[in-house]
């Protein structure tokens, strides 16, 4: 799959960055630098934050799918997550011809999981028997950890993966689909217990040292040979194999799932998924069938579709969903990647009465601004997660009917090319209870230099998810705003809203000077 963008690690900054471009000399924090400002001081101020219910629906097409995730996790505060995927099959060219009295040895599915590459253990065999010859080897096995989020040790740290054949069309590469929608399946090609680990394999002749076989890191799922060879072998000619828009109709793709509800999840890349047939025909002329291996086109170009289910039932979020609160915020936020919820955040008529009277009155200069918030106890036993989204929102009343903008912060739309800028930064990630600050100085700039009224002002608010801005191909600037790893992004947390009787509830914390 031809990536337009990549995951970009944001450059988090650790001091107070002062930014003022009007030359105005009334204008919000040009006083800091007149005539001997005072130094800043930090107030905190109320926010309205509550829960936005996502219906457990997000895109997640090829052109959202950065990696694909496999699995299954169930605990208290968001229920059982489980995640399959989809993925259609091509030939690497049409009209293939297989050889003469072909049959079909083993096929095989092998999927990527990341994994710490620097955990390896190495099993070396000097003694191994290679079966095709009956020829003495060595075979070296190298294992790896893969990387997993959630219960590691349940079921022994085993997952099992099955794979079907896929009944319904996926569509194409570039059209939109959505994670909660299953597509039919049914028969079952394979299964095989994932115990955790990737691994890679190599043999080598003990004759002279040449390679017999080799795989990359992987996991490898055997597929049913007899299956392959009605589906395709037998097809050599006829019409389903000619041209790739008949293909995908007549061969529609594979649905790898696991069996499990409970465990874990792993990711792996959609583009780096192999499938590949084993098989021995006579060739012209000859009369001893030779090995040969056919492998099929199942990375880019392909509809890839990741598909999420959700069981909420006795789930703390589920309760929260039930009884959202926009007007006074809700006491508790829940934040979930793929398709899980998001959180909102308005400034109450109270906090921005305050702000433009300290702008109007006292004429003080606001040198930053930054939205504090901090996880739950109830959050401690999940990951905390490292980075969040955050991005604007604004009502356009003056269209009939009102029209919501979204794009960046004015903060990050302004400042992303500065030097150490970050627009968020996280604290005490090991610790029970994290907390993260936003910057949104320019933002609330805006607001409190503005002329408008509460209504006006109360247009502008804030949407927080999980996940992380994505870059562009060039690796220099940013996507967009809408291109962000939330569609794949397995994090979920659990943080404090606007609960007045907590100390650590969400807040605008603003530093301002006056003369």
């Amino acid at each position: 799959m031809k990536r337009a963008f990549t995951i970009l690690s944001m450059v988090i900054f650790g001091g107070m960055l002062v930014y003022n471009c009007e030359p105005d000399p009334d204008s919000l924090g040009e006083q800091l630098f007149l005539d001997g400002a005072a130094e800043g001081n930090e107030v905190p101020y109320d926010v309205i934050a509550y829960n936005i219910d996502n219906n457990d629906s997000i895109r997640s097409d090829a052109s959202k799918l950065g990696l694909a995730t496999l699995g299954a996790f169930s605990e208290s505060q968001f229920g059982m997550q489980k995640a399959a995927y989809y993925t259609q099959v091509r030939l690497p060219a049409y009209d293939p011809d297989f050889g003469a009295s072909a049959e079909v040895d083993s096929v095989v599915l092998v999927i990527k999981p990341t994994y710490a590459s620097d955990s390896l253990t190495t099993t070396t065999d000097e003694n191994y028997v290679y079966p095709d010859g009956a020829v003495p080897a060595k075979k070296v096995f190298n294992r790896y950890p893969a990387t997993k989020y959630g219960r590691t040790k349940a079921n022994g740290g085993n997952l099992t993966v099955k794979v079907q054949e896929v009944t319904e069309f996926l569509n194409g590469y570039s059209d939109i689909a959505y994670s909660n929608k299953s597509y039919a399946a049914n028969e079952e090609l394979g299964s095989k217990v994932f115990n955790g680990y990737v691994s890679s394999v190599a043999i080598t002749k003990d004759s002279d040292n040449t390679s017999l076989f080799s795989s990359e890191v992987g996991f490898r799922i055997p597929l049913s040979a007899s299956f392959f060879k009605t589906k395709i072998i037998d097809k050599k000619g006829q019409p389903e194999l000619k041209d790739v828009s008949s293909f995908i109709r007549y061969f529609r793709g594979l649905k790898i799932s696991v069996t499990d509800t409970d465990g874990y999840l792993v990711q792996f890349s959609p583009s780096a998924v192999e499938l590949i047939m084993y098989y021995k025909s006579l060739d012209t002329g000859a009369t001893v069938k030779t090995q040969k291996k056919y492998a099929f086109s199942i990375g880019n170009g392909n509809a890839h579709i990741g598909n999420y289910t959700y069981n909420r039932d006795n789930s703390v979020v589920k309760s929260a969903n039930s009884a959202i609160n926009t007007v006074t915020g809700d006491a508790k936020l829940f934040a979930q990647g793929m398709g899980g919820n998001s959180i909102g955040i308005r400034f109450p008529k109270a906090t921005i009465d305050q702000l433009k009277a300290l702008y109007q009155t006292n004429k003080a200069a606001i040198i930053s601004a930054k939205i504090r918030m901090y996880t739950s106890v109830d959050s401690k036993n999940l990951r905390k997660p490292t980075i969040l989204t955050i991005l604007q929102k604004d009502i356009d009343r003056t269209k009939n009917p009102a029209q919501i903008t979204t794009n960046f912060t004015e903060d990050l739309l302004k400042l992303s090319s500065t030097p150490n800028f970050a627009y968020i930064k996280a604290y005490n990630l090991d610790k029970d209870q994290a907390y993260y600050d936003f910057t949104v100085t320019q933002s609330v700039k805006n607001i409190v230099e503005s002329s408008g009224n509460y209504v006006e002002d109360n247009d502008k608010y804030f949407r927080v998810d999980l996940g992380n801005f994505l870059s562009s191909s060039t690796g220099s600037t940013l996507a967009g705003y809408q291109y962000t790893s939330r569609p794949f992004a397995l994090d979920r947390a659990v943080f404090v809203g606007s609960d007045p009787a907590n100390a650590n509830k969400i807040q605008l914390r603003v530093t301002y000077g006056t003369k």
